[in-house]
């Protein structure tokens, strides 16, 4: 940042203006110095040499002031030769020769063996392995902060006892009719299990969140409430439910084509998007309603469940209960209760139902325990029946082969 004092006038860069230049006691100069302020700063420059040390000693006036000093001094009476060899101080012995010998001179500093070079090596990679240490575990502990974090502000503490009213007035809301198959004239509750445990291997194929199963079941059961549906148009009813509950749920939803190939092109996809207007129109676009997934959350988190394998057992019991078409009759929440009610019971938990799960899912014990023992059936006949996708899913690896210790512990 230069500063140009041509002919055109003087420019400056706007950083480094003072704002104060202009001083309230004398005119503007340089920099934003003041005359007075120049000549009070170089007089209090003191013991300094050059050009502050000179301001403070008085000039010469003349030439003649060095030619006085040479005439005072002519002036002096000179003393007598004796006198003045009296005053004058006693010559100087010469220092008297050391003899230097010829032999080398001893040193003093003691000599410091030099470390091998491998030695050297070894200690730099000491220091080395111990700075990429510290450095590990300060990144460590900063992503594990940064994920504690990052959870926290998505759980919206803060919102939650909102949200959870909200959830608990609007599942009431749109519930499909638990008698609708009445008005079915070419199906039942058989082919409708047949379609949801076909759905949980689409699920599974596309990795699918929790939430669009169970937004999925949900969407076809309220079409069937309202509209009759006959037996070869049934899957393409599941498969647009699907289709239209992915849209809603997931990031990464898959496209229409998609669905078409898991169908093996028995729709096509003009009919798959004329479905998908018509249950829209039929559910008057009011798609996402509150699920038993909605609550899995929640629930899990003040039941405190033992591990992973606590919270898997409970979606097992829960995803069983998808394929009976008496569970419809049950609200989401109160279903998912006596599934986490079950699961405390078959992890053989001291306190199968805390005070705290009672203020969390505002259903006591008593008031369960019939829809738990119905679940407690389900799970025994699960084995037997002849619908195997939710219990192979469950006998993964990845789910810890909660179908098989369900079994033992049933």
């Amino acid at each position: 940042m230069a500063f140009n004092f041509g002919r055109t006038g003087r420019t400056m860069d706007a950083e480094n203006v003072n704002p104060r230049a202009r001083s309230s006691r004398g005119r503007k100069v340089g920099l934003g110095l003041s005359s007075a302020g120049i000549g009070n700063a170089l007089s209090n420059t003191s013991g300094l040499s050059g050009l502050g040390a000179r301001s403070n000693a008085r000039p010469l006036q003349s030439l003649s002031d060095i030619t006085n000093l040479q005439e005072r001094d002519a002036r002096k009476p000179r003393q007598p030769l004796a006198a003045r060899t009296a005053a004058a101080p006693a010559p100087v012995p010469a220092p008297v020769p050391v003899p230097v010998s010829a032999g080398p001179v001893p040193t003093q500093c003691p000599v410091v063996p030099r470390r091998s070079e491998r030695g050297l090596g070894l200690e730099r990679d000491r220091i080395l392995d111990e700075a990429m240490d510290v450095s590990n575990e300060r990144t460590e502990r900063n992503t594990r902060v940064a994920e504690e974090n990052h959870a926290r502000s998505q759980a919206a503490a803060e919102y939650l006892p909102e949200i959870m009213d909200a959830l608990f007035d609007e599942e009431v809301c749109c519930r499909p009719r638990p008698s609708y198959m009445e008005i079915q004239p070419d199906i039942n509750g058989k082919m409708r299990a047949i379609l949801v445990d076909w759905l949980v291997e689409v699920h599974m194929k596309y990795r699918l969140r929790e939430e669009t199963l169970f937004l999925a079941v949900n969407l076809i059961d309220r079409y069937l409430s309202s509209l009759p549906v006959i037996r070869r148009r049934l899957q393409l009813v599941g498969v647009t439910a699907m289709f239209v509950a992915a849209k809603f749920e997931e990031i990464n939803p898959p496209r229409a084509s998609n669905f078409v190939y898991i169908t093996d092109s028995t729709y096509s996809k003009e009919e798959l998007l004329q479905m998908e207007c018509a249950m829209l129109n039929c559910v008057n676009f009011q798609v996402v309603v509150p699920t038993a997934a909605h609550f899995l959350h929640p629930f899990l988190q003040a039941n405190n469940c033992d591990g992973p394998r606590h919270r898997e057992l409970i979606k097992y019991v829960l995803e069983l209960a998808l394929l009976d078409l008496r569970m419809i009759r049950v609200l989401p929440s109160e279903l998912l209760a006596a599934a986490v009610l079950l699961g405390n019971e078959l992890m053989a938990r001291q306190a199968p139902w805390p005070r705290a799960m009672e203020l969390a899912t505002r259903h006591t014990q008593a008031q369960l325990r019939p829809l738990a023992d119905e679940l407690h059936g389900l799970l025994r006949q699960a084995p037997t029946q002849a619908l195997e996708a939710v219990r192979k899913k469950y006998m993964l690896q990845q789910h810890h082969c909660v179908a098989s210790a369900a079994l033992a512990g049933a």
